[in-house]
């Protein structure tokens, strides 16, 4: 049984290694990094499930200019557990493709959080560079849902 358990967990963790390191801000992200609290334009998101079915972010877009830093307040208002990553397309699918694997997976990135109903938290970014970008919600069904939209930054 030691065994199983040693051979399960040599599989699992340097996996998830590998979701830390493609998922952490400041060193090389591509769309900036965390930003230190000081004056700066706050931007509230709600994330939620409607009644209809889908589940969605409010608003279901957003726009910065390179160079700006701004707090976002992260509300959940919805009754299922959601989080809230800003990363490029293309990670959020490799991201995505973790948390299916490993639904119950924890991280401690600076440019995401997850939240309970009912719970707030934020994200203090610098948007340096100009491109495409995207927020999610990555955990398994949710993204399907509509739990994503764009994240645009413009040279400033």
């Amino acid at each position: 049984m030691r065994s199983i358990l040693l051979a399960a967990a040599a599989v699992i963790v340097p996996t998830l290694a590998i979701a830390a390191g493609n998922h952490s801000g400041g060193h090389g992200h591509p769309m900036g990094e965390p930003a230190s609290d000081g004056d700066m334009k706050t931007v509230e998101v709600v994330m939620k499930e409607t009644e209809d079915g889908p589940m969605v972010f409010e608003p279901g877009e957003l726009s910065f200019s390179a160079g700006e830093t701004i707090r976002l307040v992260i509300i959940n208002k919805g009754e299922l557990e959601h989080e809230f990553v800003m990363d490029t397309v293309q990670n959020n699918a490799e991201h995505k493709e973790l948390m299916e694997k490993f639904p119950e997976m924890e991280h401690d990135d600076p440019n995401s959080v997850r939240l309970q109903p009912g719970e707030t938290g934020e994200i203090l970014w610098t948007f340096e560079n100009a491109g495409q970008f995207e927020f999610a919600c990555l955990m398994v069904g949710h993204y399907e849902s509509g739990m994503h939209g764009p994240l645009n930054v413009t040279k400033s």
